[in-house]
């Protein structure tokens, strides 16, 4: 075992904790250390080490026992939408149908069940999984519902699947044109057939009746409870209103936050011009919520062919996918949010998105600087060969969400074709470089249970270990480095890593106890490991 840490004298700070019997695992700088023991009081890590001599050390110290378990620092998903995750709580999910017509059985079975609801919305579904070879239709969601109108997100959040009563609802008929960055899927006659990509899908968002703030407040604590159970201590809040802030900010005054929230603002609108008048907010209620970034989006998805490519997609000549905004409006938001001193995190699925922003940075440092912010682009999916070195020219942070490719794995070449392929959640490629990659999930796009990330980034397989050997597994991380994408690296990107994202003396003891040893099990079953407590601030919230 090897020891770290000062040896603070217990009497000169009261009583404090020590969790022993533990195969406890930390990092200090970027090397692994295990421990038998961790001491903490006040919320924080005094020392941990052997369990014989911080026994000796600390003979005050109320004792409890870690019963042989492992024992690791809080994991951090650097991009989750927590919100959404609550409302998967009382929506429709889609995510595990496996077909056209279950989904249309589970819907059904839900409009049954919820009679007195006027919209039905969900969320989950996706045709390649189904293998429909095409967007589903309003037709076929009419013939699971038809008296209601029916608006349900596509797995990626890029898409919607809409009946007809909610294409009459939101007033969209032949003679509507597609917005900029949007696409409304049509007929062989031009009429809307039932799905909106990207941006169209603001044409029906403004007609959804908008949950309230008891119902947002429900959703927001069923989210963090959940989080606590797959042992998340931290997430980075991917694209944050104004609303949802002053939510953090309440529980975070009651008590109640048991997840440190780091809120990305969304977009450089009015909620930003309010937020940002009296600059960053951070480390608010024990550094339990910091509000010093802000995410704009590029372009959409790869399973909605949404993502912005330089060339047509392999699959369908006639689309490049969809950028949202010229390259002067990027250019220009994110200077707007460096020089107000915001960390700026874009989302970028294809190679002309990511090519976008990354010409966006380079012209925003010359204008006005912001290097320094650590600024990040989300998702790097698919990255032109020519365009990743220019992460580590311009000093930033990849944040990759590994599940992200197992779940496109079988769909991505058929979109991208071989050649393109290789600039595509390419972990090894940045790591190598000396990108810093931030490890995340996307919830609920995929699941927030961060040994799934952990699972994907090590093994590059499914549940199921398919394919066999890893698909493209010259990508793939080792398991310290996809350990470090999920807490110190995490926590960098977040401009957190002296506070969480390991168990050093004087940081928060944010940690969990797992059910097996993460670091001596067999990396096909990483996914299977269970989270039995979790713990913030030396606190069990779980």
């Amino acid at each position: 075992m090897l020891a770290f840490g000062l040896a603070f004298l217990p009497q000169a700070r009261g009583a404090p904790t020590l969790v022993d019997n533990v195969h406890g695992y930390t990092l200090v700088g970027h090397q692994l250390r295990q421990f038998g023991a961790l001491v903490f009081d006040h919320g924080k890590v005094i020392r941990a080490g052997d369990a014989v001599v911080l026994r000796k050390a600390f003979p005050t110290a109320q004792v409890i026992d870690g019963r042989g378990k492992t024992l690791l620092p809080g994991l951090i998903d650097a991009h989750g939408h927590v919100i959404d995750l609550g409302f998967e709580h009382v929506r429709i999910q889609l995510s595990s149908t496996e077909s056209l017509h279950a989904a249309q059985d589970r819907i059904r079975a839900y409009a049954r069940a919820n009679p007195d609801r006027t919209w039905l919305l969900g969320d989950g579904w996706n045709q390649v999984k189904w293998k429909l070879g095409r967007f589903p239709l309003a037709t076929e969601l009419d013939a699971a519902v038809g008296d209601r109108p029916v608006v349900l997100d596509r797995v990626d959040g890029h898409a919607q699947w809409l009946n007809t009563l909610a294409l009459h609802a939101a007033g969209i008929t032949r003679d509507t044109k597609d917005p900029v960055g949007g696409r409304i899927e049509r007929d062989a006659d031009s009429n809307p057939s039932g799905v909106l990509v990207d941006n169209a899908m603001d044409l029906v968002e403004r007609v959804v009746p908008q949950p309230s703030d008891a119902e947002r407040l429900t959703a927001l604590t069923a989210a963090l409870a959940h989080m606590n159970s797959v042992g998340l201590t931290a997430v980075g809040d991917a694209g944050d209103t104004a609303k949802d802030i002053a939510l953090y900010k309440q529980l975070a005054d009651q008590g109640r936050l048991t997840v440190r929230v780091y809120a990305m603002i969304r977009d450089t609108g009015d909620d930003f011009k309010a937020l940002s008048k009296d600059g960053p907010l951070i480390g608010y209620g024990n550094d339990r919520l910091s509000v010093r970034a802000v995410k704009l989006f590029a372009d959409g998805a790869l399973g909605s062919r949404g993502a912005a490519l330089m060339a047509p997609y392999s699959d369908e000549p006639d689309q490049r996918g969809l950028l949202f905004m010229s390259d002067a409006e990027m250019e220009s938001k994110i200077q707007t949010a460096l020089k107000a001193g915001y960390q700026v995190n874009v989302h970028a699925i294809g190679d002309a998105a990511n090519h976008q922003v990354l010409d966006g940075f380079e012209a925003a440092y010359k204008a006005v600087g912001g290097r320094k912010l650590r600024n990040r682009i989300e998702h790097a999916q698919v990255v032109a060969l020519s365009d990743i070195p220019r992460f580590k020219q311009l000093d930033l942070i990849a944040s990759m969400q590994p599940t992200h490719a197992t779940s496109d794995m079988n769909m991505a070449e058929e979109r991208i074709g071989p050649e393109r392929l290789k600039g595509a959640y390419a972990w090894r490629t940045f790591l190598t470089q000396g990108t810093i990659i931030a490890g995340g999930s996307d919830f609920p796009v995929e699941s927030d249970n961060p040994f799934f990330g952990l699972h994907a980034a090590v093994t590059r397989t499914d549940h199921e270990n398919n394919p066999e050997g890893g698909w493209h597994p010259e990508q793939a991380m080792t398991l310290l480095e996809a350990f470090c994408a999920f807490t110190l690296d995490a926590a960098y990107a977040q401009h957190q890593e002296k506070e969480i994202g390991s168990l050093e003396p004087g940081k928060w003891a944010d940690f969990i106890l797992i059910d097996r040893d993460l670091f001596k099990i067999a990396p096909a079953d990483i996914w299977k490991i269970k989270v039995e407590q979790t713990w913030v601030a030396g606190e069990k919230v779980y």
